[in-house]
């Protein structure tokens, strides 16, 4: 038995992501046809969707940004991307603010510089559009890729002090080759798998890229990163096959009274 785990983005937000997109660029249609000859219907028209991108648009941002926090890999070449992306989709909506500040709001007929605005928007969305399709399937962020018998996807918080047993799991919660992210309060996150010989706890970061190795493969005490290919021991943490070259970090854990206990 194999398995993946993946991390979950927000449920609201791949369901609020096209409306702004298609609202950006609806606007941009319609007032462009408008001011070329379609008149006053169209550039209403145009109105109506700028304003549905400038309330849509920070609406899925808000969701955006939990996933920003939670569901992409901190210190990772994905991280900087989501950052990019989060820099490009609020940048695109103050371009859609200011083309909204611009327009005569008499009978909403829009000027050269709205629609040149609309214009720049529309270019940003879609270099927004393409980091979030590279977020999706080359970092694999909210892409469910796991194999049969995987189990549901958990992760748990715990405050866990240095020298002091904390209890990350239920003896049985876990079948052989599953994993659970278990997250720090410094932000920091860990994986606990349960192998043949036992359970074990490594770094869910890839030191080749920041890949999570929680949302990877495991199987037969060796865990794959999703992103590159990398694979280490979940026992001591040595590099079995690259690009990675510097081994993960394990930690102590121990089965007691039914528990799971990790001690850093």
């Amino acid at each position: 038995m194999r398995s993946r785990a993946h991390f979950k983005t927000h449920p609201i937000h791949p369901m609020l992501i096209p409306f702004p997109i298609a609202f950006i660029m609806g606007a941009f249609v319609f007032d462009l046809v408008g001011r070329l000859g379609g008149g006053a219907a169209w550039w209403t028209t145009g109105g109506f969707l700028n304003l549905g991108a400038l309330i849509t648009g920070p609406l899925a941002g808000v969701f955006g940004f939990i996933d920003y926090l939670y569901a992409v890999p901190p210190r990772s070449s994905g991280k900087k991307r989501a950052t990019n992306h989060m820099m490009i989709n609020v940048g695109t909506l103050a371009v859609v603010a200011a083309s909204w500040f611009f327009r005569d709001l008499n009978d909403w007929q829009p000027g050269w510089l709205v629609v040149g605005l609309e214009g720049i928007a529309v270019g940003l969305v879609m270099w927004g559009g393409w980091l979030g399709g590279t977020l999706s399937f080359q970092n694999q962020i909210g892409v469910d890729h796991r194999y049969a018998n995987a189990g549901r996807w958990s992760e748990i918080a715990v405050d866990a002090k240095p020298g002091e047993p904390v209890t990350v799991a239920k003896s049985d919660e876990l079948e052989v080759d599953q994993m659970k992210l278990i997250r720090l309060p410094d932000g920091k996150r860990l994986v606990l798998g349960r192998t043949e010989a036992g359970y074990a706890v490594f770094d869910d970061r890839c030191p080749h890229k920041g890949g999570s190795l929680a949302g990877g493969l495991m199987t037969c005490g060796v865990v794959t990163c999703p992103w590159h290919g990398s694979q280490f021991s979940v026992r001591d943490g040595s590099v079995k096959v690259g690009p990675a070259h510097s081994p993960i970090e394990t930690y102590r854990v121990e089965q007691s009274a039914g528990e799971i206990r990790l001690t850093l």
